[in-house]
């Protein structure tokens, strides 16, 4: 949501469960969504995701319009049937939508090896005969050029990508620190940490000069500045009119 230039306040307001979130605070974190900027949101329902994008890329081709559909989904979500479903459709039909599969290696918390036998992801999408590209998902780089590719190819008629970006998760499934299921050691977490992409690619601008330490640090004391404002908004923000529970549901006026 903020990559596609999203509200700060009104993504945390919605995380919040408050009014003045994106969705009115009836979304939530499992279904925050801005349609107003092409975000169609996220699903709480696992894998479900590249079939609405299939559907929008779907629409979009019939409509004339010149968008492209984007799904984000895990290693783990890539074994459901409605994965495999949405990318054989999409190469079928030659549709403008790229998957984008982060695999970070674990499906909550079960290694990738204990549910998959292939070395990449990526293998999967030859059965759908889709071409697939394997990233370093920790370089902020080489992640932005696969994206414009397989964009631009969408968009030219080409079809969809498959893109698998191998990278990392700090944090547990459930987003907790510290909650001390032992099913990963510290010391491959802490080996993760050492190729943070933001922290990476602020050496990569600093040493091309197009950065400086000076201009990073401000910027990250902006952002800060920006989310604990939106959070203390957030904090004091109310929650959803009980009559307003059924606004924007249904699509049918309720007079009707």
């Amino acid at each position: 949501m903020l990559a596609k230039g999203g509200s700060v306040a009104a993504m945390i307001a919605e995380l919040f469960g408050r009014a003045s979130g994106s969705c009115g605070g009836k979304g939530g974190s499992m279904h925050v969504s801005d349609p107003s900027i092409g975000m169609l949101g996220a699903n709480g329902i696992v894998g479900a995701g590249p079939p609405i994008a299939v559907g929008a890329a779907f629409a979009n081709r019939y409509l004339g319009s010149d968008r492209v559909a984007v799904a984000f989904f895990g290693d783990g979500a890539s074994n459901q049937g409605s994965v495999h479903e949405a990318g054989n459709l999409a190469q079928v039909w030659n549709l403008p939508v790229v998957f984008v599969c982060e695999n970070n290696e674990y499906a909550e918390f079960t290694p990738r090896a204990h549910h998959q036998t292939v070395e990449n992801v990526a293998a999967l999408a030859q059965a759908w005969g889709m071409r697939a590209e394997i990233v370093d998902g920790m370089d902020v780089e080489a992640v932005g050029v696969a994206a414009l590719d397989a964009v631009e190819q969408a968009r030219s008629g080409g079809g969809p990508t498959f893109i698998e970006a191998k990278t990392y998760r700090y944090f547990d499934h459930v987003g907790l620190k510290g909650l001390r299921i032992p099913y990963r050691p510290d010391s491959e977490v802490e080996e993760w940490r050492k190729r943070d992409p933001i922290d990476a690619f602020e050496r990569q601008l600093i040493d091309r000069g197009d950065l400086t330490s000076e201009v990073a640090a401000a910027i990250g004391k902006e952002i800060e500045v920006e989310l604990a404002e939106a959070i203390r908004e957030a904090s004091a923000g109310d929650p959803p009119d009980p009559t307003e529970l059924l606004t924007d549901v249904y699509t049918i006026d309720a007079e009707r």
